[in-house]
């Protein structure tokens, strides 16, 4: 799979295409039911699947802080896409040049021009252009009116589960939740969070739990407080664990950070890559008055954390998602578990695409 960086990029190789337009933030079942529908054309048509996103997101642009958190960073979203058959990825800087454009000047720019698009897979409430001017019948209008140049359009299909639409909305409603194992099954897999260990104060060695630091990016989280975590290490290894996820309040940080302490680890992992699967939330993130306070908690929730995984995961193993290894299914634990705070977005809107 490649990925393209803007217009400017695109070659007569990229041209000629089957492709969908949205956000795909967290590349879900839906989805990946679309991405299907687009194979399915490419097939016939013996063209490849094109996938287009923006970055930042539409609604990052526009709401910036009170947009919805993201499910993936750009990086895992290209990585899963393309584990999903995606051959191109074109990815358009959303910005205030792009979003100027009126609907029509779009279809012209990127979609004939740009990709020379022969069959095209949206949502029917899919709005685009300048005051979002642009919808599914306008693309049906232009796509037929210039002939052998024009496209096809179709409509995607509503993916549903259990009766309940999948959306990236539903899936960070459950996240926010400890729902875990729901989420996993909108997902299609366990939801993860990864990145490089990097070098900090290393305050928690003071105390006996030294963590492994990974910066997150400076956008609203799917996920903060403390929860039990399964991480996997760069050479496959699986280790169970406590992470603390945001501002760290107590201590204070300038960006969020994801916090892993491992039990029974003994090693360096400065500058490897981490793998972090949250299986359980323990608590939401507080500001303690002291260190000695947050010590205190800190203990608590490791005794938390390892009963969860003393316990039997019988819902990781019905989903097929791990064996006993790596319990990532949980619902919250019951009275032992804080109040959640939860954080549902909208319904169903173009933030889901």
């Amino acid at each position: 799979m490649e990925v393209i960086r803007g217009l400017h990029n695109l070659r007569d190789e990229h041209r000629g295409c089957v492709a969908t337009i949205g956000n795909f933030d967290g590349v879900h079942r839906g989805h990946q039911a679309i991405l299907d529908q687009c194979r399915e054309q490419a097939s016939k048509l013996r063209l490849p699947v094109t996938v287009v996103v923006f970055e930042p997101q539409p609604r990052e642009f526009f709401a910036g802080d009170q947009a919805p958190p993201r499910l993936t960073r750009l990086r895992e979203k290209v990585r899963l896409l393309g584990e999903s058959g995606v051959d191109y990825v074109l990815c358009l800087p959303f910005n205030e040049r792009l979003r100027s454009l009126t609907a029509v000047e779009f279809i012209d720019r990127v979609l004939v021009e740009g990709l020379g698009v022969r069959h095209l897979v949206v949502g029917d409430d899919f709005r685009f252009g300048c005051d979002r001017s642009g919808d599914f019948n306008l693309l049906m209008q232009e796509g037929e009116r210039r002939g052998r140049d024009g496209f096809g359009v179709e409509h995607t299909r509503t993916f549903t589960l259990d009766d309940e639409r999948v959306s990236s909305t539903r899936v960070r409603t459950l996240l926010a939740s400890g729902n875990f194992a729901q989420a996993a099954r909108m997902l299609g897999r366990p939801y993860r969070l990864g990145g490089r260990v990097v070098a900090d104060r290393q305050l928690g060695r003071t105390i006996g739990v030294p963590t492994a630091n990974l910066p997150l990016p400076r956008l609203p989280l799917a996920l903060r407080g403390v929860y039990a975590v399964v991480a996997e290490l760069p050479d496959g290894q699986q280790c169970n664990g406590v992470a603390n996820i945001g501002w760290r309040p107590t201590v204070g940080s300038d960006r969020p950070v994801l916090e892993v302490h491992l039990f029974d680890f003994d090693g360096d992992l400065y500058g490897k890559r981490l793998t972090v699967f949250p299986c359980a939330r323990l608590r939401g993130e507080v500001k303690f008055d002291d260190f000695p306070a947050l010590k205190q908690q800190i203990m608590v929730d490791l005794a938390r954390a390892r009963r969860f995984f003393a316990s039997p995961c019988p819902a990781a193993r019905e989903l097929g998602l791990a064996d006993d290894s790596l319990p990532l299914a949980s619902a919250p634990l019951a009275r032992e578990a804080a109040n959640f705070e939860s954080s549902a977005g909208r319904s169903a809107d173009q933030d889901d695409g």
